[in-house]
Protein backbone atom coordinates (compact mmCIF):
# COMPACT_ATOMS: atom_id res chain seq x y z
CA UNK A 1 0.00 0.00 0.00
CA UNK A 2 0.74 3.75 -0.41
CA UNK A 3 0.36 6.14 1.95
CA UNK A 4 -1.68 9.26 0.17
CA UNK A 5 -2.72 11.06 3.92
CA UNK A 6 -2.13 10.68 7.84
CA UNK A 7 -4.52 12.14 10.00
CA UNK A 8 -7.08 12.86 7.30
CA UNK A 9 -9.33 15.53 9.00
CA UNK A 10 -13.03 16.04 7.52
CA UNK A 11 -15.55 18.31 8.88
CA UNK A 12 -16.86 14.34 10.36
CA UNK A 13 -13.80 13.57 11.97
CA UNK A 14 -10.37 12.26 10.80
CA UNK A 15 -9.40 9.07 9.69
CA UNK A 16 -5.70 8.18 11.09
CA UNK A 17 -4.40 6.43 7.35
CA UNK A 18 -5.40 6.86 4.02
CA UNK A 19 -3.99 4.46 1.44
CA UNK A 20 -4.09 3.06 -1.78
CA UNK A 21 -3.85 -0.74 -2.70
CA UNK A 22 -3.97 -1.35 -6.29
CA UNK A 23 -7.17 0.67 -7.71
CA UNK A 24 -8.58 0.63 -3.96
CA UNK A 25 -8.52 3.66 -1.41
CA UNK A 26 -7.88 2.08 2.22
CA UNK A 27 -9.28 3.78 5.24
CA UNK A 28 -7.51 2.54 8.01
CA UNK A 29 -8.10 3.11 11.84
CA UNK A 30 -5.33 2.55 13.84
CA UNK A 31 -5.69 1.02 17.34
CA UNK A 32 -3.00 0.29 20.30
CA UNK A 33 -3.61 -2.15 22.95
CA UNK A 34 -0.83 -3.24 25.99
CA UNK A 35 -2.71 -6.65 25.64
CA UNK A 36 -5.79 -8.28 24.81
CA UNK A 37 -6.71 -8.58 28.21
CA UNK A 38 -9.99 -6.29 27.80
CA UNK A 39 -10.70 -7.16 24.16
CA UNK A 40 -8.59 -6.81 20.91
CA UNK A 41 -8.09 -3.90 19.52
CA UNK A 42 -10.39 -4.23 16.82
CA UNK A 43 -13.25 -4.19 18.94
CA UNK A 44 -12.58 -0.78 20.32
CA UNK A 45 -14.02 0.24 16.57
CA UNK A 46 -17.23 0.69 17.34
CA UNK A 47 -20.47 1.19 15.42
CA UNK A 48 -20.29 5.05 15.61
CA UNK A 49 -16.68 4.84 14.65
CA UNK A 50 -17.28 2.95 11.47
CA UNK A 51 -20.04 5.35 10.78
CA UNK A 52 -17.81 8.24 10.77
CA UNK A 53 -15.04 6.24 8.37
CA UNK A 54 -18.12 5.77 6.10
CA UNK A 55 -18.76 9.66 6.19
CA UNK A 56 -15.37 10.38 6.00
CA UNK A 57 -14.86 7.90 3.01
CA UNK A 58 -18.22 9.69 0.85
CA UNK A 59 -16.62 13.26 1.94
CA UNK A 60 -13.25 12.02 0.14
CA UNK A 61 -15.18 10.96 -2.93
CA UNK A 62 -16.69 14.01 -2.77
CA UNK A 63 -13.54 16.06 -3.12
CA UNK A 64 -11.46 14.02 -5.64
CA UNK A 65 -15.23 14.33 -7.54
CA UNK A 66 -15.21 10.88 -8.40
CA UNK A 67 -18.38 8.25 -7.14
CA UNK A 68 -16.54 5.05 -8.51
CA UNK A 69 -13.94 5.11 -6.30
CA UNK A 70 -13.84 1.83 -4.49
CA UNK A 71 -13.20 1.79 -0.85
CA UNK A 72 -12.18 -0.25 1.66
CA UNK A 73 -11.79 -0.02 5.58
CA UNK A 74 -9.25 -1.69 7.34
CA UNK A 75 -8.22 -1.65 11.28
CA UNK A 76 -4.80 -2.09 12.40
CA UNK A 77 -4.43 -3.29 15.78
CA UNK A 78 -1.11 -2.48 17.39
CA UNK A 79 -0.15 -4.53 20.47
CA UNK A 80 3.02 -4.55 22.13
CA UNK A 81 4.68 -7.12 20.37
CA UNK A 82 2.92 -7.44 16.93
CA UNK A 83 0.74 -5.65 14.34
CA UNK A 84 -2.38 -7.58 12.92
CA UNK A 85 -4.03 -5.86 10.35
CA UNK A 86 -7.54 -6.73 9.54
CA UNK A 87 -8.29 -5.97 5.74
CA UNK A 88 -12.36 -5.23 4.81
CA UNK A 89 -12.76 -5.06 8.88
CA UNK A 90 -16.56 -3.64 7.86
CA UNK A 91 -17.89 -2.42 5.17
CA UNK A 92 -20.71 0.91 4.36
Amino acid sequence: MKILKKNYKTPYGEADIVALSGETIVFCEVKTRLSAEYGTAAEAVSRSKQQRYIQIARYFQMKARREDINIRFDVLEVYADRINHIESAFEA
